[in-house]
């Protein structure tokens, strides 16, 4: 099945919460097993990768339930159903959402405090349609994000399309020394697009001592374009006469499923990156875009507020 939005989880974590004092891990892993998830459904990540899905949804109902006074803390990371919570239960409700909080005066101050914090109303509306989406906070923020990553990244590619065969080279140099390659970027600049050895565009030292090198291929193809076996395998030639193990072949195109194959059995070392790839690295290590906003999300510090009696 689908995991539940955090809202139609609201019933079952008050539920779980009416059973006794338990805490969000246990409460997570008490209404898995009574929704039947699967185990893949229990651990999928937010798109961020810094949190669980499911736990991340069951934290936020219990925010909400929390702030309507249907659940309560008696002490740090412990929570159980208010009596006011086990009185909502006792009329046996079949669903708990925003709409049912709204109507609670606890939840409803709540959403005035925003007023009287200064906020304008275009605020509070903002705030009141984020709190009503299916989506957590962290799910709409890890969204948002996700869209404007993946805008930049076919950005990148259109521009890096629409500029010389040159630029392509420099911005391999840019990024292999970005990620730790090449020494220094002059060594890297000087090495690179100037060896003219068959199927090698470049040389670029592994580490800074210069103790192994890495041999680049870096062609600039249209977005239609796909590279096949015959090209990764020219290139691996020219890697076998050169005595070298190494190589890394950057396009701005695809490679077809045959060069993959070709690539991932052979004894050396070839690493493909393709246009996709080649703008993840780029967003990644900070080549051709620069930050526009970093937003810092912050939490409740529960160790400062422990009860120190």
């Amino acid at each position: 099945m689908a995991i539940p939005d955090y809202q139609s989880l609201m019933l079952p974590v008050l539920t779980a919460a009416a059973e006794g004092q338990i805490r969000v891990p246990a409460a997570a892993e008490m209404i898995a097993d009574r929704l039947g998830l699967t185990e893949e459904e229990r651990e999928e990540m937010l798109p961020s990768g810094k949190q669980r899905l499911f736990h991340n949804r069951v934290h936020w109902a219990k925010f909400y339930l929390t702030k309507a006074g249907l659940i309560e803390s008696p002490k740090r990371g412990v929570f159980v159903a208010s009596a006011a919570g086990r009185g909502l239960l006792d009329q046996k409700p079949t669903r708990i959402d925003l709409d049912t909080l709204k109507q609670i005066p606890l939840f409803s101050d709540y959403y005035s405090q925003f007023a009287k914090s200064g906020k304008n109303s275009d605020d509070i509306e903002v705030l009141v349609a984020s709190s009503a989406s299916e989506a957590t906070p962290e799910e709409q923020i890890d969204a948002a994000y996700a869209l404007l990553n993946t805008t930049l990244k076919i950005d990148l590619l259109t521009r890096v399309l629409e500029q010389s065969p040159s630029f392509f080279e420099r911005l391999i140099v840019d990024l292999l020394v970005a990620m730790g390659y090449g020494g220094s970027h002059e060594d890297a600049a000087r090495k690179l697009g100037k060896s003219g050895d068959g199927g090698i565009d470049g040389i670029i030292d592994e580490d800074r001592l210069g103790l192994d090198r890495i041999y680049v291929q870096a062609k600039r193809y249209g977005a239609g374009s796909v590279v096949g076996r015959p090209e990764v395998q020219g290139f691996v030639g020219s890697l076998v006469g050169l005595g070298a193990n190494k190589g890394v072949f950057v396009t701005t195109s695809t490679f077809s499923k045959q060069a993959l194959d070709y690539a991932r059995a052979l004894q050396q070392r070839v690493i493909l990156i393709d246009g996709s790839r080649l703008t993840e690295l780029m967003v990644e290590f900070g080549v051709g875009v620069r930050a526009s906003r970093v937003i810092e999300v912050r939490r409740l510090d529960e160790d400062f507020f422990a009860d120190e009696g």
